[in-house]
């Protein structure tokens, strides 16, 4: 079987339309996509880790800090694995800047890219309309590692979970795929985004240590509130078995 895979993937890899982006895009069942988030300074680490956990994987995140370090030439490396690549560099900035970044970035073939739902419509707008056209673009909505007194700091009244629906009606209307939210709210707003396609990070293990996170839900019960992408970052990259803690979390599921 695995023979099979891999040939399929060698015929798939380089068509019309990229194995890496199709696997993602088509996440619209109960059965969400486990994303590992690669966030590692070396190249070669990061690489290397990404090869290891790739059987119990469906795709690969490539956040800011990789994307800063490593460049267009780091997502290519990477993009050999043969999964799908998840770039959540949280695109936020006048229209024209941000629909000019995802042009730049159409050679990467990225199967999901993000922007920031804050950046209002006509900027939702102008990403979706600049994207590749089998590239799903989502709305991160509000970081997991914020709550209501972050809210308050920054002049957003009302709670975390207000917010999200806000913001989360505010990408659909503007065209977008689907947005980013913590578990706690992603059950509201599938309920009433039925097709939308939603991302779902900071995820711990139960009993897991939760660092910076503040809304942080278990893969499961993100699964189960109606995830399309779960990911997964530090559990993952910071144990000393990486994959036994991929195959573990992919267990729960």
């Amino acid at each position: 079987m695995y023979h099979d895979v891999s040939h399929l993937l060698s015929r798939l890899i380089n068509g019309p339309t990229p194995l890496r982006q199709i696997y993602f895009a088509s996440t619209n069942s109960t059965t969400p996509e486990l994303a590992y988030q690669v966030d590692f300074p070396r190249l070669e680490t990061a690489e290397a880790v990404a090869r290891k956990v790739a059987g119990h994987i469906g795709g690969l995140k490539l956040g800011l800090e990789f994307f800063c370090a490593h460049g267009h030439h780091g997502v290519h490396e990477i993009a050999k694995i043969g999964l799908p690549i998840f770039l959540d560099l949280k695109l936020h900035d006048i229209p024209n800047t941000v629909a000019g970044a995802m042009q730049a970035i159409h050679v990467l073939e990225p199967a999901i890219v993000t922007v920031h739902a804050g950046g209002g419509r006509a900027m939702m707008e102008d990403a979706k309309a600049a994207a590749g056209e089998h590239c799903k673009v989502v709305g991160v909505t509000l970081l997991t590692s914020l709550d209501e007194g972050d809210m308050a700091a920054t002049g957003i009244g009302g709670s975390a979970h207000d917010q999200v629906m806000r913001l989360a009606d505010l990408a659909h209307s503007a065209g977008l795929d689907g947005i980013v939210c913590s578990g706690h709210e992603v059950a509201a707003v599938h309920s009433q985004w039925k097709d939308g396609f939603f991302v779902v990070p900071g995820l711990r293990p139960a009993g897991g240590a939760m660092g910076d996170q503040k809304r942080a839900v278990t893969p499961r019960q993100a699964r189960d509130a109606g995830a399309s992408v779960l990911v997964v970052g530090r559990p993952i990259a910071r144990a000393d078995d990486p994959v036994a803690a991929a195959r573990a979390i992919e267990a729960t599921l």
